[in-house]
């Protein structure tokens, strides 16, 4: 059981498991083919007002976490399925952010972290 976050331009490997994008935008210059995902989880990322007030400002991490987290509480169903997921092997989080310690993959990884 483990949950891993990885940026999408990085390339696959073997040890990523299921691979899910979790951002609601598709990522700039990728095909879907290069990227080499099971499944885009459009609706487990934030709601396009909470992300445009997050800003990718890290002035703004605690509290885009918080309403994140309860955007995250409104989907039990995309929450499970993670879970479900990382229960039964390993789970990697794609994300197009270019921080890697402030954005929604690494919100997400906690909440479901959280939950197990």
């Amino acid at each position: 059981m483990s949950i891993q976050i990885k940026r999408v331009y990085d390339p696959p490997a073997a040890s990523d498991g299921v691979r899910i994008l979790v951002d609601r935008l598709w990522p700039r210059g990728l095909s879907k083919a290069s990227l080499k995902l099971d499944e885009w989880m459009k609706d487990i990322a934030p709601s396009n007002e909470l992300r445009k007030q997050f800003g990718h400002h890290e002035d703004n991490w605690k509290e885009f976490q918080k309403q994140y987290f309860k955007e995250l509480d409104e989907h039990p169903d995309l929450v499970k399925q993670l879970i479900q997921i990382s229960r039964a092997g390993k789970l990697t989080l794609l994300f197009a952010a270019k921080d890697v310690d402030h954005n929604n993959a690494v919100a997400l990884k906690e909440y479901l972290e959280k939950k197990l």
